[in-house]
């Protein structure tokens, strides 16, 4: 099984009420998990966010915690509720509603990967499925809490950035009258899960670094936004989706010849989200 449900890397002074995750970029495919599978080791990955913690693994260095997944995607989902158990996939769970992502395959132990491709042949038992979330879901999602806790008492609040990437057609046909194809596309449960003013200013810094952006379409933010989202509570969450064709080859699952340079204008927009926590200078004066 995968070695570790997750990794975290503080830095070494905190100096941001920002959280910075990526809950599906693990890559850890142990044999044992791929020897289950109907898939070959290049399909399977067809669904992780593959290279997004190296574009977003910059974040200590602006005082902001950094949490990625250990576990690939194709064997937990992280962004998904512990209880959103799909019957056709895990032996013994019953029907409970119509849960648009569990019928399609996309619960916490998700049945397909991209484009609808079957991970198993036949189902799971039920305790596997309880072992993975016990080992794996709850551990990474208590670390992330207690991250964003962590900012919350040294800042009075915190802040998540839930960074993942997109398919390039994923955004097919929501450019139109000539408007340039979104790139990045921020999600805030359509206000619920985070203070405007920080959407606002977190969408300023990608556009004036160049990015095409658009807000909540397609991807309004799933499980972790709607649920750290607490504005109420001065906690609060901003899912961000990056257009897979602008750093890397689809097909190959590789960096392409801009994956550098995406990586370091992201690397100054990260800088600026995680400056939204640092604290002000004329308060320190006043103190």
């Amino acid at each position: 099984m995968p070695k570790v449900p997750y990794h975290l890397f503080r830095p070494e002074h905190l100096t941001s009420r920002v959280v910075f995750a990526s809950p599906h970029s693990g890559r850890d495919y142990p044999w044992s998990f791929l020897r289950h599978t109907v898939l070959d080791e290049h399909s399977i990955r067809s669904s992780e966010d593959a290279y997004v913690d190296r574009l977003f693994d910059c974040a200590p260095q602006f005082g902001a915690a950094f949490l990625k997944a250990g576990a690939p995607r194709a064997f937990i989902d992280l962004n998904r509720a512990p209880d959103e158990l799909d019957p056709a996939l895990v032996e013994g769970v019953r029907r409970s509603g119509h849960n648009p992502r569990v019928a399609s395959g996309l619960g916490v132990v998700p049945r397909v990967v991209a484009n609808g491709r079957a991970i198993y042949r036949g189902k799971l038992p039920f305790a596997e499925a309880e072992r993975r979330i016990r080992d794996y879901w709850h551990p990474y999602h208590a670390t992330l809490q207690s991250a964003l806790d962590d900012a919350h008492a040294a800042f009075g609040e915190a802040l998540l950035i839930d960074c993942h990437s997109m398919p390039h057609e994923a955004v097919d046909g929501i450019a139109r009258g000539g408007a340039r194809r979104p790139e990045i596309v921020i999600g805030d449960r359509f206000g619920a899960s985070a203070s405007p003013d920080f959407v606002d200013r977190i969408e300023a810094a990608f556009t004036a670094a160049g990015f095409a952006v658009s807000r909540n379409t397609p991807f309004a933010g799933a499980y972790i936004t709607q649920h750290y989202g607490r504005p109420a509570r001065r906690q609060h969450a901003v899912q961000i989706e990056i257009d897979r064709a602008i750093y890397m080859d689809e097909m190959r699952i590789r960096p392409n010849a801009q994956f550098h340079t995406v990586r370091k204008a992201l690397r100054g927009i990260i800088a600026e989200i995680a400056a939204l926590g640092a604290p002000r200078i004329d308060s320190l004066a006043a103190e």
